[in-house]
């Protein structure tokens, strides 16, 4: 059982990674914003992928 919570855990967090990159490529940012969050959420998967969704979704730019 604890071996099955590990792994669930574990995609959970790769789909969420996924997720996040996919996101930040598709939407535009201001200036360098872009090649942060990239770089924040490759180096630092999780935590990365966490500060992008509280923080950085409302950073990008609205398209009219």
């Amino acid at each position: 059982m604890g071996l099955f919570i590990w792994q669930a855990i574990i995609l959970i967090s790769i789909g969420l990674w996924i997720y996040c990159l996919i996101d930040i490529l598709k939407n535009k940012f201001a200036q360098n914003d872009k090649i942060i969050w990239i770089l924040v959420v490759i180096l630092i998967p999780f935590i990365g992928s966490l500060l992008y969704l509280f923080i950085g979704k409302n950073k990008k730019l609205k398209s009219n």
